[in-house]
């Protein structure tokens, strides 16, 4: 059951204190791809220039990813650059070239258009809105944004947003959109909005999940010994989130444990994704290690209740 992105594919060059990539695969359609492709196949939308590298592709392909959707037109990739601070937290932008990506529109193959599971990476409400129109049924539609589109184009995001069933914001962005400071409530507006279910990241600190039914779910982050470089772990954990979900959709409908259990899938990709720069950690991901981690989170987030009406059971 493969899963359908759309996202931007770029170049980037990143400095942390730990040391500094250039010239490293970035955008959020290949952070999302290279977590993803660990459990479903990925058809990838995009655009690069001529000078995007052919290893990238064949990275890509050697994933088992679909790369016919991925436009190669004449001029430069989209690139980025980035420097983070020590706390990892904040980082300050060296540069962002849009090149071939200033002039976007995704065309889907006609094998694309019925795809079961759609992701729409971070780019404009209205390039989402695009793809949402050449689709025919996607059973599970999940959406990404970020706090320039909430500011700058609020009308084009709020009619994106009606159409999807999944939403993911950051803590910050749910605050934003939502206007108001408790994310409780910032939840419950923004499902009012259309989606049923609202996943905020919490960066370090984990993963909230709100049904729009009243459900509620949290997710602790893994506990990382050193960060080296989060650019893309949002992706990474939409990957693990929206990959684990395709594969318990071929059981049969999703529950609401599949989401939980998804959650904790996204943490665990979004984890591995930080321990190195750009793609490498997952260059050398194997099953065996997502199993492993998996059983630790088990381990550090089961107990037993011994409180029962206010005393000990």
């Amino acid at each position: 059951m493969a899963i359908l992105v759309v996202g931007s594919i770029g170049i980037d060059l990143i400095e942390t204190p730990f040391g500094r990539a250039e010239d490293v695969l970035g955008g959020a359609a290949s952070h999302f791809c290279a977590a993803a492709s660990f459990y479903e196949k990925v058809n990838m939308i995009g655009v690069v220039g001529t000078d995007f590298p052919q290893e990238y592709l064949e990275y890509f392909r050697s994933r088992g990813a679909d790369t016919s959707g991925i436009q190669i037109v004449e001029g430069r990739t989209f690139r980025w650059g980035g420097r983070y601070h020590l706390d990892m937290n904040t980082r300050d932008t060296l540069y962002t070239e849009l090149g071939v990506f200033a002039d976007f529109h995704p065309l889907l193959p006609d094998s694309y258009r019925s795809s079961p599971i759609l992701f729409l990476a971070n780019i404009h409400p209205v390039l989402q809105d695009e793809v949402l129109e050449q689709m025919s049924g996607a059973r599970l539609r999940v959406l990404d944004s970020m706090n320039y589109w909430i500011s700058s184009t609020r009308p084009e995001l709020d009619r994106v947003i009606s159409k999807v069933d999944v939403l993911l914001m950051s803590e910050e962005e749910a605050r934003q959109y939502a206007e108001v400071p408790g994310l409780v409530t910032a939840a419950r507006k923004i499902l009012e909005r259309g989606p049923r279910l609202l996943v905020i990241k919490q960066g370090s600190y984990g993963a909230l999940l709100f049904g729009k039914d009243g459900s509620f779910f949290a997710a602790p982050a893994y506990p990382l010994e050193d960060v080296r470089d989060p650019t893309g772990a949002g992706d990474a954990f939409a990957g693990g989130f929206i990959g684990y979900l395709a594969q318990a959709q071929q059981r049969g409908a999703l529950t609401a444990a599949d989401f939980k259990r998804a959650l904790v899938h996204g943490n665990i990709m979004g984890s591995f994704h930080c321990e190195d720069f750009g793609m490498r950690r997952l260059k050398t991901l194997t099953p065996e290690d997502i199993a492993a981690r998996y059983r630790e989170f088990l381990n550090f987030t089961h107990f037993d209740p011994d409180w029962v009406n206010g005393s000990m059971a």
